[in-house]
C-alpha cells in the first residue's frame, strides 16, 4: 500500500484548532460553565444501591459525604473483595472528579478502590488511567475528604464503587460524592440493514477543509460507519474491518493510475467490545487529524490534490447498492452512533427531526439496544465448572472464546463408566482435540483445526462425538471441519471443565496437557443447552474459581498503527483505553471477580502495547503480562526500540578510530527521522560528510522549444528532512556545479530574467551559480571578475560557440542541497550544454562539541519544559574535578527527573512518574572526576529504566506493572545546581534529549557567568594521536600533530613511504661542517626551520619499514664529521645487518641476523634503539633481542652530519664494505622512515619545516608502498601486503610537475620520463638479442611486461591525460613482488 507521508506542524495545529472548537461544541458544556457540581448529594435514597449491607441503618442510602444519617455511611455485610456501592444519577452525565469519605466516626473506611461505570447499569466499564484498571488511593481515617480529579471525564449514568482494601482494625465503611455536570447527546440505533444518508444541496460537494465527528458502539466486528464517493473517483470512507476501525481516502489520482491517490490508516483495535468509542475526523488539504478515543494521529495523504470532490450525499451506517464495486462485499454498521457531526450539522439531530430519509431497508430507531450474550473472563488461576446431562451417547459442545496466548486448556470432560475423558485445548495457536479411551488398553485419539486462532478476535469451536465417530469445527466453516472414524465409546459425564481443573485433579492420575486458559468465552454450550452464567454465578448449579463472569477483560496488546501510514508520534497521542464488559443483575451478586487479585498480581488487561510503545517501527508481540519489542532491522535498540544504534555524525565515528568509509548516521538520534548512509571522508583534519545522488557528471542537457525548459531532477540516498539534519548541525557545508556550454546562456537574458536556476531546500529557486551567492545572479568568474566576455557576469552568458564552462561551490548551507536544475537555453540550432552537480559535502558536527563550562557550583543554565511523557533519553559528555553535583534537572508538581553526579565513582538517574521516586545508580571501579570526558546515557519508558557511564555495564530498573505511566513536568529543565542543591562544576557537552540538542553554547553566550565552549579535549582523547603524535586543542574538539612522526593522517597512523628506482638516494643534512656535536651539544644553526640530531648523542631510535627483493643494498646510513658512523644493510645473502662505529675500536660493530631471509619482497619493520652501549633491536613481530658494544666503544655518536636512504654517496672516507654494498643500490619500497624525531623520507615527499634538508637523486614516488601511479589499476587490499586504508579516489591529488630533483607526490615527473623514455629505446634494443635471457630470468624471478596507456580518452586528469599520450613513456610491473615499479 502506498505510504503515506508526515502531516507538517502547522497543519496539525490548525486542524487541532478547529476541531477543538467543533467538538466542544457537541461532547462539553459550554465554556463558561464549570463541570464541577456535586451530583450525590441531591438524590434519594432510591438512587443507591450496593451488594449487600450489615443492616437497614448500613444501607447505601447513607453513603453521602458529609452526612451522618443511618449508621453515618455505608458498610456491606460481608468485608471481603465481592462488595460494592452503586449510585444512579438518573440519566447520564459527565463526571470529572470523585470524592471518599469514611463512615462517620469510626474505624471503617476504605484505603484503595476501583470506580466503575455504564450508561445502563450492565456492562461496566472501569475508570482507565496511564493505560491502566486504575486503583484509587482511599481514605486514611474516617472524617478526612479524600477527592480525585479524573484525567479525562467519563460519561455516564451509573456510577460504581468496588473496595480493593479497607483498615484493617475495621470494616468496609464508606461515603462518596461525584462531581460533574450535565450531559445530552442524540443517539441512533442501526440494525446492519438501514442507511442515513446526507443529501448536498447542489448535487456536488468540494471541500478543502473537513471536521467529521461521531461516537459509536457496536458488538459486530465489521461494518461500514460512514461513506461518501464522487465520479471523479475521490471517496472517504470509514469503517470497522476485524474490529479495527480503517479510514480510506483518496483525493483524486493523477496519470499514474487510481492507486497513487489512495491512503489508508488503520487504528484501534477491539472496538467490538460495545462500548462508546469517540471518532473525529479533520481534514486540511492532504493533512489529517484522525483521532480515537483521545489518540491522535497526525499523517498526510497520498496523491497531489487538496480538494475531496464527493457527489450526491454521503451516507452514515453503510454504503447504499449502487453497482459499484465499493458497494458490494461490504457489511452495514450494527450497533449505535451519537453526535454524527458533518462540518457543523448535526446530522443526528437532523434525523430525529426526520429532515433527513433512510434507505428503505432496515429500520432506524433512536435508542440502542443492548446485546445479551454474557462473556466470562479467565486467569492464569481461573476454572468454571458447568453441569451436563449424563450417561448420554452424543458428547456436543460449543463456545467461542478469544485470546492472545498460542496455548491454553479449554475444557476438559471426564467419560462415564471410566470410558476416558476429552481435552479441547489450544496448541500453537490450532485447536485440538484429545480423546484418552480407556475400553481395553490407554489409548488416544488426537484431532486438530484452525491456525491463528491467538489474535485476539472471536472464534468459535463445535465438537460433537458419539460411537466411532467425531467432528471439530471451527468458526463454522463446515468446509474444513475434521472427522475422525477411529473406534471410540462415548458416555457422557456430570461436570465439564472451561479453562482449568480443580486443585485436587491436578493432584491425579490425569495429566493436562496445557497451561491453563487465559482470555474470555461466551455463548457455551453444554449437551445442545445454552449455559446460564447467572445461575453459575450464583453457584446453583456450578463452580469457579477466579472467573470474572459478565466481562471480559482482554486488550489488544500487538494493535498497531498499520504500516502504510508514515510518521512516528509520541506513544501518548496514539492513546487507546480498555474496554470491560460488565454486566449484572440490579441486587445480585453477579461481579463474580477477585479485585484483590488484580491489584496484587501483574494484570493481564492493561493496556501495555495499546498504544503501542514499540518506536522506530519496532514489531510488538505479547504474553498475557507483558509485551516485547522486536527492533530487528530497524537500526535502533532497546526494550521500546528507542535507541538509535548509529553514531549521530561522521565526526563522532571518527573519535571512535574509524576511517574513511561508507557508514549510516542518524542525526536525530532517537527522534523520527531515521539513519541514512554517507561517505566519511576522514582523510583531513576536518571529517567531511558525503551524501550522494543519481545524478552522472557531466549529463547531457536535452533541448527543449522555447516555451519549456529541461528539468533535470536529483534523487538523493536519504530524504530531504534526513539531509537537512545534517546541514543544520553541520559548520559548513558546500556543494560542487559546473555547466559546460556551447551556445546556452546561462543566467542573464536580454530582460535580464535568467534561463537556468536551480531548487534547493524548501523548494525554493535560485538565481546565482557556483562560486557566487544569495542574491547574487552571477558566476564564480563575475565575482572575481575574470569572465571570457567582460560584459557578462558568467562565461556561457557571452554566448560562444566554443565550449566555455562556469563552475564552482555553493556554500550557503541553508539553500543546500540541489533538488533539482532547470535549464532553458538549450533549444536553438547548435546549442549544446552538459551539467554537473556534485555530492553534498558538509563538515564539522556543531552538536557534538556544543558544549558549556560551569564555573561555579550554584550556576545553571534554563531550556524550556523537557517532553519525555511515555519515552524519554538524555545523553552527554561530562569532565569535572568536584566528586558531587547535579547535572541536570526538571520538576513537575510530584513527578522529576534528575541526573546527577552522587560521588566520585557514582552516577545517578533518578525519577517519579506518580509511584514513588525511583533511582539507578552506576558505580566505576575508577575516580569520574579525573578531568576526563565520560558519557552518560539515560533512558526511561513504560517499560524500563536504564543508565550507563562510559563502557560500564548497563543498570536497569523494570517499570512497575501498573500504575503511572506518564512523567508530568511543568518546571523549566535546569542544567546544573538549581534551587539551592550541590551544582555542577566543570564542562558538559553534547546534551542531547529525546534526540534534540540542547544548544548549551548559545545559552552559555547570553547567561551571565558562563562560558561557552570548553578546553582540555586532550586530556580524553589525546590518546588518539598515535605513533607519537601531539593532540592539539581546538574550540571545537581537537586535532593531532603529525610534524615530528613518520606519519600522515588524521590520528598520525598512515603510512608516509615511497618507491625506490635503482640508483636513486635520499640524503638528510642535520647540520653544517665545522661544528661539533661534542663540543656544543646543540644544532649550530638557530633557525627555526632546520632540524638536528637530538642532544643526547648518548640515545638514538631508528625505525623504517623495507620492502625489497634484491640483495645486497643499503638501507639506511648515518653518516658523520667524524669516523662515527651507523648503517643498516641487506647482506649478499638477503640477511640482515647493523653495523656501529662509535670511535674506540678499529672494526665496526656488526649485528647479524643470519637467519632470516629479509630480500623476500616482503613487508618488514626494523626498530632499534641505542643507550650508550645497549642495542635493542625488534625485527616484525619478534621479541626484542638486546646487543652490546664493546667496552672500548665510545658511548656518543659524534657529530652526526647526514642520514643516507637507498644509497650512500658521501664525501670524505666510507667504510669499504660499505662501498660493496653501494652497487646497484636499493630497489623497493621505505616507509615511516624516522631518526629520532626526525623523519627524513616525509621531509622529502610534504612540505614541512625540514624540507630544506633533503636532496633527492632520481624520481621518488610517493606510495604506501602498495598504491600506485594514477594512470594504472589499484592493487586489490587483499595482495597489497602493504596496503593500510582505503581511501576515497576523489579526494586524491592529482600529479603535478615540481621540478627537477623533488620528490613527485602522488604522481610521477613527466620530463624525467621522457628522458628515461629516451634511455628505455637504447635498453630495448640490447634486450632484444639477450630475450632468451630475459624469459629465462622471468621463469625464476617473476613476469614482467609492460603497460601502456593507448589514449587520453580514459585519463583521469589533464596530466595523466598527458603521460597516457607520451609513447616514452613506459610503466612495468613486477607481479612476483606485487609493487609498482615506476
Amino acid at each position: 500500500m502506498v505510504a503515506a507521508p508526515r502531516a507538517g506542524c502547522g497543519a496539525a495545529l490548525s486542524l487541532w484548532m478547529l476541531s477543538s472548537l467543533l467538538c466542544r461544541a457537541w461532547t462539553a458544556p459550554a465554556a463558561s460553565q464549570k463541570c464541577d457540581e456535586p451530583l450525590v448529594s441531591g438524590l434519594s435514597h432510591g438512587a443507591f444501591s450496593s451488594s449487600s449491607s450489615m443492616s437497614g441503618s448500613y444501607s447505601p442510602g447513607y453513603a453521602k459525604i458529609n452526612k451522618r444519617g443511618g449508621a453515618g455511611g455505608w458498610s456491606p455485610s460481608d468485608s471481603d473483595h465481592y462488595q460494592w456501592l452503586q449510585v444512579d444519577f438518573g440519566n447520564r452525565k459527565q463526571i470529572s472528579a470523585i470524592a471518599t469519605q469514611g463512615r462517620y466516626s469510626s474505624s471503617d473506611w476504605v484505603t484503595q478502590y476501583r470506580m466503575l461505570y455504564s450508561d445502563t447499569g450492565r456492562n461496566w466499564k472501569p475508570y482507565h488511567q496511564d493505560g491502566n484498571i486504575w486503583a484509587f488511593p482511599g481514605n486514611i481515617n474516617s472524617d478526612s475528604v479524600v477527592r480525585h480529579d479524573l484525567q479525562h471525564p467519563v460519561i455516564a449514568r451509573y456510577v460504581r464503587i468496588v473496595p480493593l482494601d479497607w483498615n484493617g482494625e475495621g470494616r468496609i465503611g464508606l461515603r462518596v460524592e461525584v462531581y460533574g455536570c450535565s450531559y445530552w447527546a442524540d443517539v441512533i440505533n442501526f440494525d446492519g440493514h438501514v442507511v442515513l444518508p446526507y443529501r448536498f444541496r447542489n448535487k456536488k460537494m468540494k471541500t478543502l477543509k473537513d471536521v467529521i465527528a461521531l461516537k459509536f458502539k457496536t458488538s459486530e466486528s465489521e461494518g461500514v460507519i460512514l461513506h461518501g464517493e464522487g465520479q471523479q473517483g475521490d471517496y472517504i470512507t470509514l469503517e470497522l474491518k476485524k474490529a479495527k476501525l480503517v479510514f480510506s481516502l483518496n483525493l483524486g489520482s493523477n496519470q499514474l493510475g487510481p492507486i497513487y491517490g489512495h491512503t489508508s490508516v488503520t487504528t484501534g483495535s477491539l472496538l467490538d467490545d460495545h462500548h462508546w468509542h469517540s471518532v473525529v475526523i479533520e481534514r486540511q488539504g492532504r493533512s489529517i487529524n484522525l483521532t480515537l478515543d483521545r489518540g491522535v494521529q497526525h499523517f498526510r495523504t497520498n496523491g497531489e490534490f487538496d480538494y475531496l470532490d464527493l457527489d450526491y450525499e454521503i451516507t452514515f451506517g453503510g454504503i447504499p447498492f449502487s453497482g459499484k464495486p465499493s458497494s458490494s462485499g461490504r457489511k452495514n454498521f450494527k450497533g449505535c452512533m451519537e453526535s454524527i457531526n458533518y462540518n457543523g450539522i448535526n446530522i443526528t439531530d437532523l434525523a430525529r427531526r426526520k429532515k433527513l430519509e433512510p434507505s428503505n431497508v432496515g429500520n432506524l430507531s433512536f435508542s440502542c439496544v443492548e446485546p445479551y450474550t454474557v462473556p466470562v473472563f479467565f486467569n492464569a488461576t481461573s476454572y468454571l465448572e458447568v453441569p451436563g446431562r449424563p450417561n448420554q451417547d452424543l458428547f456436543s459442545v460449543s463456545f467461542q472464546f478469544r485470546t492472545w496466548n498460542p496455548n491454553g486448556l479449554l475444557l476438559f470432560s471426564q467419560f462415564a463408566d471410566n470410558l476416558g475423558n476429552v481435552e479441547i485445548d489450544l496448541t500453537e495457536s490450532k485447536v485440538g482435540v484429545h480423546i484418552n479411551v480407556t475400553q481395553t488398553k490407554m489409548s488416544q485419539i488426537d484431532i486438530s483445526s484452525g491456525s491463528g486462532l491467538n489474535d485476539g478476535q472471536w472464534h468459535e469451536v463445535r465438537f460433537l462425538a458419539k460411537e466411532n465417530f467425531a467432528i471439530l469445527t471451527i468458526d463454522g466453516d463446515e468446509a474444513s471441519a475434521v472427522r475422525t472414524n477411529s473406534p471410540l465409546q462415548v458416555k457422557t459425564g456430570e461436570k465439564y471443565f472451561f479453562g482449568g481443573f480443580l486443585n485436587q485433579m491436578n493432584n491425579s492420575s490425569h495429566y493436562v496437557l496445557q497451561p491453563s486458559f487465559q482470555g474470555c468465552m461466551q455463548l457455551i454450550q453444554v449437551d445442545d443447552q445454552l449455559v446460564n452464567l447467572y445461575e453459575v454465578a450464583q453457584r446453583r448449579p456450578g463452580s469457579f474459581a477466579n472467573v470474572s463472569i459478565d466481562m471480559c477483560a482482554i486488550i489488544d496488546r500487538s494493535s498497531v498503527w498499520s504500516p502504510h501510514t508514515v510518521g512516528k508520534k509520541p506513544a501518548r497521542e496514539r492513546l487507546v483505553r480498555c474496554h470491560v464488559h460488565w454486566k449484572s443483575m440490579s441486587n445480585s451478586r453477579l461481579m463474580i471477580i477477585r479485585w484483590s487479585e488484580m491489584k496484587r498480581k501483574p494484570k493481564p488487561h492493561m493496556g501495555i502495547c495499546v498504544p503501542n510503545h514499540c518506536e522506530h517501527g519496532g514489531k510488538c508481540s505479547q504474553t498475557w503480562h507483558s509485551f516485547q519489542c522486536a527492533c530487528e532491522e530497524t537500526g535502533y535498540s532497546g526494550a521500546t526500540c528507542h535507541n538509535s544504534i548509529y553514531e549521530p555524525s561522521c565526526e563522532a565515528y571518527k573519535h571512535l578510530g574509524q576511517t574513511s568509509n561508507y557508514y549510516w548516521i542518524d542525526p536525530d538520534g532517537s527522534g523520527p527521522l531515521g539513519p541514512l548512509k554517507v561517505y566519511c571522508n576522514m582523510t583531513e583534519d576536518k571529517v567531511w560528510t558525503i551524501v550522494s545522488h543519481d545524478l552522472q557528471m557531466q549529463t547531457t542537457v536535452v533541448g527543449y522549444s522555447p516555451e519549456k525548459y529541461s528539468v533535470t531532477q536529483l534523487v538523493y540516498s536519504a530524504s530531504m528532512d534526513q539531509i537537512s539534519a545534517v546541514t543544520s548541525s553541520a559548520e559548513h557545508c558546500e556543494q560542487y556545479v559546473s555547466y559546460f556550454c556551447k551556445m546556452s546562456r546561462l543566467l542573464n537574458t536580454p530582460d535580464g530574467s535568467p534561463y537556468t536556476w536551480w531548487v534547493g531546500k524548501a523548494n525554493e529557486k535560485h538565481y546565482y551559480w557556483g562560486g557566487s551567492g544569495p542574491g547574487i545572479q552571477k558566476c564564480a568568474c563575475g565575482i572575481e571578475r575574470n569572465c571570457t566576455d567582460p560584459r557578462y557576469y558568467c562565461n556561457c552568458d557571452a554566448d560562444y560557440k566554443q565550449w566555455r564552462k562556469d563552475a564552482g561551490f555553493l556554500s550557503y548551507k541553508d539553500h543546500l542541497p540541489v533538488s533539482q536544475v532547470v535549464v532553458g537555453d538549450t533549444d536553438r540550432q547548435g546549442s549544446e550544454a552538459k551539467l554537473s552537480v556534485g555530492p553534498l559535502r558538509c563538515q564539522g558536527d556543531r552538536n557534538y562539541w556544543n558544549a558549556a563550562s560551569f564555573p561555579n557550583p550554584s550556576s545553571y543554565l534554563h531550556f524550556s519544559t523537557f517532553q519525555g511523557e511515555t519515552s524519554a533519553d538524555i545523553s552527554f559528555y561530562f569532565k569535572t574535578l568536584i566528586p558531587r553535583g547535579v547535572f541536570l534537572e526538571n520538576l513537575g508538581n510530584t513527578d522529576f527527573i534528575k541526573l546527577e553526579l552522587k560521588s566520585a565513582t557514582e552516577v545517578s538517574f533518578s525519577f517519579d512518574v506518580g509511584n514513588g521516586p525511583v533511582e539507578i545508580v552506576v558505580r566505576s571501579p575508577s575516580p569520574l572526576n579525573d578531568d576526563q570526558w565520560h558519557r552518560v546515557t539515560a533512558e526511561r519508558n513504560v517499560k524500563q529504566a536504564s543508565l550507563q557511564v562510559d563502557r560500564l555495564p548497563q543498570q536497569i530498573r523494570k517499570a512497575p506493572t501498573e500504575g503511572h505511566t506518564r512523567l508530568e513536568l511543568y518546571s523549566q529543565l535546569f542544567v546544573g545546581g538549581a534551587g539551592g542543591q550541590q551544582g555542577f562544576l566543570g564542562c558538559i557537552r553534547s546534551l542531547r534529549m529525546n534526540g534534540v540538542t540542547l544548544d548549551l553554547e548559545e545559552r552559555a553566550k547570553v547567561t551571565s557567568g558562563f562560558k561557552s565552549g570548553c578546553s582540555g579535549h586532550c586530556t580524553s582523547y589525546g590518546a588518539n594521536c598515535e605513533n607519537g603524535g601531539r593532540c592539539l586543542e581546538k574550540y571545537h574538539g581537537y586535532s593531532c600533530d603529525c610534524s615530528h612522526t613518520a606519519y600522515d593522517g588524521t590520528f598520525c597512523n598512515k603510512d608516509v613511504g615511497a618507491f625506490f628506482e635503482e640508483g636513486m638516494w635520499l640524503r638528510y643534512n642535520f647540520q653544517t661542517s665545522g661544528v661539533s656535536s661534542k663540543e656544543s651539544g646543540v644544532r649550530s644553526d638557530s633557525s627555526p626551520d632546520q632540524q638536528s640530531a637530538p642532544a643526547d648523542l648518548a640515545h638514538e631510535g631508528i625505525r623504517f619499514s623495507f620492502s625489497t627483493s634484491k640483495a645486497p643494498c643499503i638501507l639506511l646510513y648515518v653518516s658523520s664529521f667524524t669516523t662515527d658512523f651507523l648503517a643498516v644493510l641487506i647482506k649478499p645473502t638477503g640477511s640482515l645487518q647493523i653495523r656501529y662505529n662509535l670511535g674506540g675500536t678499529r672494526e665496526p660493530y656488526n649485528i647479524d641476523v643470519d637467519h632470516r631471509n629479509m630480500a623476500n619482497g616482503q613487508p618488514h619493520s626494523v626498530n632499534i634503539t641505542r643507550h650508550e652501549r645497549t642495542i635493542f633491536l625488534k625485527l616484525d613481530h619478534y621479541p626484542s633481542v638486546s646487543y652490546h658494544l664493546p667496552s672500548s666503544a665510545d658511548t656518543l655518536f659524534n657529530s652526526p652530519k647526514s642520514l643516507f636512504l637507498g644509497k650512500v654517496i658521501e664525501t670524505g672516507k666510507i667504510d669499504q664494505e660499505i662501498h660493496k654494498y653501494n652497487t646497484p643500490g636499493f630497489t623497493g619500497c621505505l616507509s615511516r622512515v624516522q631518526f629520532n624525531q626526525i623523519a627524513p623520507l616525509k621531509a622529502a615527499l610534504r612540505q614541512t619545516n625540514a624540507s630544506a634538508h633533503v636532496h633527492i637523486q632520481g624520481e621518488l614516488v610517493e606510495s604506501n608502498c602498495g598504491a600506485s601511479p594514477l594512470t594504472l589499476s589499484p592493487m586489490s587490499s587483499a595482495t597489497d601486503p602493504w596496503h593500510l586504508d582505503h581511501l576515497d579516489s576523489a579526494s586524491a591529488d592529482f600529479p603535478y610537475n615540481p621540478g627537477q630533483g623533488q620528490a613527485i607526490r602522488n604522481g610521477v615527473n613527466r620530463n624525467s620520463a621522457i628522458i628515461g623514455g629516451v634511455i628505455a629505446v637504447v635498453i630495448f634494443t640490447i634486450l632484444c638479442t639477450l630475450v632468451f635471457l630475459i624469459r629465462y630470468m622471468f621463469r625464476h624471478k617473476g613476469t614482467y611486461h609492460t603497460n601502456e596507456a593507448k589514449g587520453a580518452e580514459s585519463a583521469e586528469s589533464a596530466d595523466a591525460a598527458i603521460m597516457n599520450n607520451d609513447p616514452n613513456f613506459t610503466e612495468t610491473i613486477d607481479e612476483s613482488k606485487k609493487e609498482w615499479l615506476i
